[in-house]
């Protein structure tokens, strides 16, 4: 019998009554066959693990038996670490900051405070830790806590400078208290402020050394309740530290001085020491230094101790970095830190206090860093550390996850990133060494790729839930590097990190990378095992114009007319003015005129030597334009089986071939239209130019100064112009206001009723340009009226001639034919983009500005009269798609494509013409056409994919990985084996397909789109209060869906391709525009976001992931015999001269002390008690691993308690054996005889 799912039910009833469910169109059945596998009981969100530098720490801890690191957060949050790939984070609900922390030595547990005044107990034997109990202290602020080696009982400090006794299992408080006034009784009139130390005697557990901020240390009796000795210095105490022996103490000081008191001379220090301090001759005191905040001291059986602080520098010092001073019998090191010391920690071979410490190495908390040093060695080198936690070194500025990668990517960026590490390391092994890692079943290969602000990029080995640095790649190699101030660059696009990256794409199975930068730069990579040096730095300038939205009418000399714009074109020429006239080059720019035609930032000009890893291909510059700079990219697409990348931003589109190194389109997002624009947009007045003054002139003069230049195949040239006018007219030009009349044939493709026509009609341009005369206000009236008339006309000189699509091409050449053969034109030309700078090794391969760009056409945007909020719709590309699917309607077969998505909701697609051998390839470029529009959709396309007629996705052709650097005989014979585009296999039937779907997903809604016949067969409203942040497809163990992550912090996914709502979560809020930046999510229900500036949160949202969760965690806490105690002697054992033990309980305990006062803190029972666990099981999975371990440690411990009773009957039965023989030896002597 078939078991009864109410789930299913539920969403069935979900997909049919709601309103904002998705309902198949009528006459789409044949997406009723398409059977979806995945339901709402595959999906489940959770955290897994975090990764990277704890965000602002403030306090750490050892445990120095198991080996584990733990460091809290001022967000109150735990990191605990220990071996390599162990790692648990763990977070307080109050938020509050953690002061302190506290191991109980070898049992698992952890003690914070944190600054609300409340003390938590944290269980760590179970992989996600939890809180056992609590406790909020109401009348008084917590300062310190001290936990000595092996006891229950903890001291806790405050602000008052009273010492209140905690008992860390049932965490409720003792009756004894240690009261400031009784402690220092009449030796300081005033308070001594908070407790700032509290350590018992490494001797003698009664007696408890106390160290108040005003400069009084106390040795307390907690027998007799008094004090034995007070000692008091005139600087402030900011840290003590005990001799091992217990008859000596350092004290550390506010104006940089050590003091060393004798515990039995409480009168003066024994002896005072400035570190840092310069030492009169003249026997007068010490210059003061800065506060030494933090002091220890350890001793070794075989030298001299160490003493190591921080802090203590000279006043001179100004501007030093933060330091750490390593002071070892006469020798002192100074160890100079990135960042400022957050704390630091000595860790020694022992636990315990009473024996020689044998120090080894020291942990030092930086802001930003965690630092070891071996101690052991000369020079004392650092230690390689194993964690993720340069995650930050440079703050992260894009993220991008990518699941179940081809299996061969991982060695091969890990063979040459290895080749990347430091070197100077510690030969030694890390010495946190604790925990063990889970026993996970996820297998599948996982890579995290994050861009950084300095431009650098970082591979990441995320597989099993671990992390770890594979490759980095550093792209500001490319440019040419700042020698002072003067040289910065100076983009106008950001104030500062002109490197920072912005975009990037990647191909795992050709290895092919695409990264876009904020100073309007795209960067093209190949990977190499092949070490190479590039000569040549290959360069692609594109000029994309800017529009400006708030100019109305040109009003003063030296303007410019923008021709009118044919949205068929790709690229076109422009050629270079008269040399009277040129702008500024590249190479130069003119100081008394705008920028114009110079990228951002300067590529290198000498060799670039590139290691194994990531090679630069091909860069690609935008140029600034008429003094305004370049806008930034906004979406960016690679593909390598067709070799094209293609970017988008405020400005338009790019097609860039890297084969050929060319350009093959360079349109304005209006262009796309045609008249099928759905903004109805109306032409809009000239604008204001910023460039130069110059005159009417011949587009084609100067077109072939360089015979290098380099034009796009699809490439056209433009009519020339009336240069006789020009030269008639030039100084009339200067004085007064000239009427240019331009004449030219527009071709747009538009869809009318579901069928694509090609438009072509004629338009008459009224233009002005020079000096307005008083007549200003006039013309501009009349430019006004010719615009609105001209928008009339446009829409009724419309003709429709056969259905035929034609490339970018064939269209130029037929408007050739159309175009009279002179027309006055009212544009001015710019500069030859096309050039080789002199002395410059650096080949240019310039794309000229289109002709139909925004800056040199009559834009169809808003005329000068519209409002702010018309202005605010100005439309943007905002993703883009490579695919092989059925662009066309009435396709049979499937042909490359790319399928653009705009901010207006707008989807459009270019079919592509590409060679079909790789030798024809080589030879000719793809070939671009206009399809039009296919649907528009609420809010900016997010995302888009293609689906074959089964369901399934259908990835992007691709090109198989080759190393370009290969040797000559190698290289013909694998390169055409390898070049072929492969696309998985998918679940289409054999034979060609009927059907394709296109999936899209916008800020707002989702839709499916049958194709060839592009209707529409399944539309969903995501969100309506709010939108979408990041949305992906992705492929799950038993299908594919949508992922979707919305601002008001819900996570979705959607089935495909019905768009039947499978999670809906409220998740985490959009509380920081970094999580919006970072979002990603991958295949088989991954996810990440950067938390925190240092940090990275992964999730998953896939079921099987949850249940196997707790197999895939590490284990903090493993079973550890703890080493024996130091050996007494028989002397010290006789005369009693060893450590003195104390029964803490006969004092501190209920029947001796009392019951502490109920007002002064509040128990909180935790949800990690054993209550609490249960009722927190998580599934049979839990249970039998948790079960698992304690079996484990039973059986463990049964072992040990086996092999000592075995132990015990063998000495039991020697000393009988003994006895016996010594009764038979003497049993007939007499006493005499003995």
């Amino acid at each position: 019998m078939k078991k009864f799912n109410i789930r299913k039910v539920l969403d069935g009833l979900t997909n049919v009554s709601s309103s904002s469910s998705a309902s198949p169109q009528p006459g789409n059945r044949e997406n009723d066959t398409i059977q979806e596998n995945l339901q709402s009981e595959h999906f489940q969100l959770c955290k897994t693990v975090r990764h990277g530098f704890p965000y602002q720490p403030s306090a750490m801890a050892f445990d120095a038996v198991q080996k584990i690191l733990a460091i809290g957060t001022q967000s109150g949050a735990l990191r605990l670490f220990g071996r390599a790939g162990v790692e648990c984070y763990c977070q307080h609900e109050s938020g509050s900051a953690v002061i302190a922390l506290q191991f109980l030595i070898n049992e698992g547990a952890l003690v914070s405070a944190l600054a609300d005044d409340s003390i938590h107990l944290w269980n760590l034997r179970q992989k996600l830790p939890a809180v056992l109990h609590s406790l909020k202290f109401n009348r008084e602020r917590i300062t310190f806590l001290h936990l000595p080696f092996q006891s229950k009982w903890l001291y806790v400090g405050t602000e008052r400078g009273n010492i209140h006794m905690v008992n860390v299992e049932s965490f409720t408080l003792s009756g004894y208290v240690i009261m400031w006034n009784k402690a220092i009784e009449l030796s300081s009139k005033t308070h001594p402020g908070p407790v700032v130390h509290i350590s018992d005697n490494p001797m003698d557990e009664g007696k408890l050394l106390i160290g108040f901020e005003c400069g009084i240390v106390v040795l307390w009796d907690l027998r007799t309740k008094k004090a034995d000795y007070r000692y008091t210095y005139d600087e402030a105490i900011h840290s003590v530290a005990w001799h091992h022996e217990g008859k000596q103490f350092i004290c550390s000081h506010s104006d940089g001085t050590l003091t060393i008191w004798n515990i039995r001379v409480p009168a003066k220090p024994a002896q005072i020491i400035t570190p840092h301090g310069k030492h009169p001759k003249d026997g007068k005191k010490p210059e003061p230094c800065k506060p030494i905040l933090k002091v220890e001291y350890k001793t070794t059986r075989a030298g001299d101790p160490f003493m190591v602080l921080s802090g203590g520098l000279s006043y001179d010092t100004v501007g030093r970095r933060a330091c750490l001073t390593v002071m070892h019998g006469k020798s002192t090191a100074v160890l100079e830190m990135d960042y400022p010391i957050v704390d630091f920690l000595t860790l020694c071979e022992t636990p315990y206090p009473n024996d020689f410490q044998e120090p080894y190495a020291v942990v030092i908390l930086l802001e930003k860093d965690l630092v070891v040093i071996d101690l052991a060695q000369i020079g004392y080198p650092i230690f390689e550390n194993p964690y993720p936690l340069t995650l930050h070194e440079s703050p992260v500025t894009c993220c991008e996850y990518f699941a179940d990668c081809p299996a061969e990517l991982i060695p091969a960026l890990y063979s040459v990133g290895s080749r990347q590490k430091r070197q100077g390391y510690s030969k030694k092994e890390w010495p946190i060494s604790g925990g063990n890692w889970g026993q996970g079943t996820q297998s599948y290969p996982e890579i995290i790729i994050t861009g950084h602000a300095d431009g650098s990029i970082k591979f990441w080995d995320a597989s099993a839930i671990m992390l770890q640095v594979l490759y980095k790649l550093k792209t500001a190699k490319v440019f040419e590097k700042a020698r002072n101030k003067e040289d910065k660059p100076s983009t106008d696009i950001v104030d500062e990190d002109p490197f920072a990256i912005q975009i990037l794409t990647w191909c795992p199975e050709s290895r092919m990378l695409c990264v876009a930068g904020v100073s309007a730069h795209v960067i093209i990579y190949r990977f190499s095992k092949q070490e190479v040096t590039t000569e040549v730095v290959q360069l692609l300038e594109v000029r994309m114009p800017y529009e400006l939205n708030d100019v109305d009418s040109p009003e003063a000399a030296g303007e410019q007319t923008p021709a009118v714009s044919t949205p068929g074109a790709t690229s076109s020429p422009q050629s270079a003015l008269p040399p009277a006239q040129t702008h500024p080059s590249t190479s130069s720019n003119s100081s008394d005129g705008p920028r114009d035609n110079v990228p951002c930032l300067k590529v290198r000009c000498s060799p670039l030597k590139q290691s194994p890893g990531y090679q630069v291909d091909l860069v690609v510059q935008l140029l600034w334009v008429s003094g305004e700079p370049p806008q930034q990219i906004t979406s960016l697409a690679l593909n390598s089986a067709y070799g094209l990348v293609v970017f988008g931003n405020f400005n338009g589109l790019a097609v860039v071939d890297y084969f050929q190194k060319t350009l093959l389109m360079n349109v304005g997002v209006q262009e796309l239209y045609g008249l099928a624009d759905p903004f109805q947009r109306q032409p809009r007045s000239p604008r204001k130019a910023r460039q130069p003054s110059g005159g009417v002139c011949d587009v084609n003069d100067g077109s072939n100064a360089s015979e290098d230049r380099c034009k796009s195949p699809t490439s056209g040239s433009c009519s020339p112009c009336n240069s006789d006018e020009e030269t008639k007219h030039q100084k009339f030009i200067d004085k007064s206001t000239v009427l240019c009349l331009t004449l030219s044939t527009l071709f747009f493709p538009m869809r009318m009723n579901g069928v694509t026509h090609s438009l072509t009609f004629c338009v008459v341009v009224f233009c002005f340009v020079g000096t307005i005369s008083p007549v200003k206000q006039k013309s501009r009236r009349f430019s006004k009226t010719v615009a609105n008339d001209l928008a009339k006309m446009s829409r009724k000189l419309v003709t429709v001639p056969d259905q035929k699509h034609e490339t970018v091409a064939e269209h130029i050449h037929r408007r050739r034919s159309l175009q009279p053969k002179k027309r006055v034109c009212g544009v001015r030309s710019a500069a030859q983009v096309s050039r080789n700078r002199a002395g410059s090794s650096i080949v240019r391969t310039p794309s000229a500005p289109d002709l139909h760009a925004k800056d040199s056409s009559f834009s169809r945007s808003r005329s000068s009269s519209v409002t702010s909020l018309e202005r605010e719709s100005r439309e943007i590309i905002s993703s883009f798609h490579f695919s092989e699917t059925l662009s066309r309607k009435g396709e049979a077969m499937p042909g490359p494509s790319l399928w653009v998505g705009t901010s207006q909701g707008s989807m459009l697609v270019l079919p592509l013409t590409v060679p079909a051998s790789s030798e024809l390839r080589m030879q000719q470029a793809p070939a671009v056409s206009f399809g039009g529009v296919v649907t528009r959709l609420k809010g900016g396309i997010l995302s888009m994919a293609t689906l074959d007629s089964a369901g399934a996705p259908l990835h992007p052709p691709y090109e198989l990985w080759y190393d370009p650097n290969l040797p000559d005989e190698r290289e013909e014979k694998d390169r055409w084996k390898r070049r072929r585009p492969a696309s998985p296999p998918s679940g289409s039937q054999e034979g060609a397909p009927d059907t394709h779907y296109v999936v899209l997903c916008s800020e707002k809604q989702a839709e499916v789109i049958v194709l060839p016949a592009q209707t529409s067969a399944f539309k969903h409203n995501i969100t309506e209060a709010s939108f979408v942040l990041r949305a992906d497809v992705v492929q799950m163990n038993t299908g594919c869906c949508i992922a979707c992550f919305c601002a008001n912090g819900h996570i979705m996914a959607l089935s495909l391709p019905s768009l039947r709502p499978l999670l809906d979560v409220n998740y985490l809020p959009l509380t920081d525009m970094r999580i919006a930046r970072t979002f990603c999510f991958s295949n088989l229900g991954q996810a990440l976001y950067l938390t925190s500036p240092t940090e990275i949160q992964r999730l998953t949202y896939s079921q099987e992931t949850c249940d196997n969760l707790q197999e895939m965690l590490c284990e903090l806490f493993t079973p550890v015999e703890t080493p024996e105690a130091p050996n007494r002697g028989f002397f010290k054992g006789l005369f009693g001269g060893g450590a003195q033990s104390l029964d803490r309980e006969d004092l501190f305990g209920e029947t001796a002390a009392g019951k502490a006062s109920r007002s002064l803190a509040q128990h909180i029972p935790g949800p990690g008690g054993m209550e609490g666990m249960k009722g927190a099981a998580s599934g049979i999975v839990g249970d039998l691993a948790r079960t698992r371990m304690a079996l484990d440690e039973r059986g463990q411990k049964l072992g040990e308690l086996d092999e000592r009773t075995a132990a015990m009957m063998a000495s039991a039965d020697s000393f009988s054996k003994h006895a016996h023989d010594m009764m038979l030896k003497y049993k007939d002597k007499k006493w005499y005889q003995l």
